[in-house]
């Protein structure tokens, strides 16, 4: 079994093999959905006009130019108690019905990006709402603007409401695609345990970095 409060540099598939049935309680992830998001400017991370961008750190991203296999979401599915996937609306063909769709109103006013973004839950309610400005260089919260090292990374805000509403403290959270270790540093901040797995080292760096603070503010067995 693998360590708690850690980020492997992994294939997610290898890691969740070596996983039981159902012995997370929450995966919330974020994985690739095959629309090139960065290449044809649908991220924010873009300078206008939908021209896309490449930071200076960071080569084009290669992973979002086909969506993940079948077989990630059904171990996705064995490994957990309950599921929170964003982009599901990607993967309707590998997913059960939803009765929860959690909807992230980004807040964008009038431009060609997308309102609103899904998330493809488990659990049985209702549709839920979250609200948060993410718009290329504007946030919600323009006073403790949050710095952005992925092109898909999502506000901190969101995934700490997530986290909030759909676990309990002690809980097992599983990302398996980690990234930036947004979904890591919600779960340190609100005393949630987790496993990230990340194929870019690059990544899993930024991710450990972030997180290390809340881990040990939070007490939780640090890296």
């Amino acid at each position: 079994m693998f360590e708690l409060n850690k980020i492997y540099c992994m294939d997610c598939l290898d890691g969740m093999k070596e996983m039981e049935d159902k012995s997370v309680d929450l995966v919330l992830t974020d994985p690739p959905y095959g629309i090139n998001v960065c290449g044809n400017g649908r991220s924010g991370w873009t300078g206008g006009f939908g021209k896309p961008i490449h930071d200076r750190k960071y080569e084009p991203p290669k992973w979002d130019e086909r969506r993940v296999d079948k077989k990630y979401i059904d171990a996705i599915i064995r490994v957990s108690k309950n599921w929170i996937i964003f982009g599901g609306n990607y993967y309707t063909d590998m997913l059960p019905p939803a009765s929860c769709v959690i909807v992230w109103d980004k807040k964008n006013g009038s431009n060609t990006f997308a309102d609103c973004e899904l998330a493809w839950t488990s659990f049985n309610t209702a549709v839920r709402k979250f609200e948060y400005k993410w718009h290329g260089c504007l946030q919600e919260d323009m006073k403790h603007k949050e710095e952005r090292y992925h092109p898909t990374q999502k506000p901190l805000k969101l995934m700490e409401w997530i986290i909030q509403k759909y676990s309990k403290p002690n809980d097992l959270i599983l990302d398996p695609f980690i990234g930036s270790g947004t979904t890591a540093v919600a779960c340190a901040k609100h005393q949630r345990n987790f496993i990230g797995f990340e194929l870019e080292q690059k990544y899993v760096d930024i991710a450990n970095k972030r997180v290390k603070p809340w881990l040990q503010q939070a007490r939780l067995e640090v890296l």
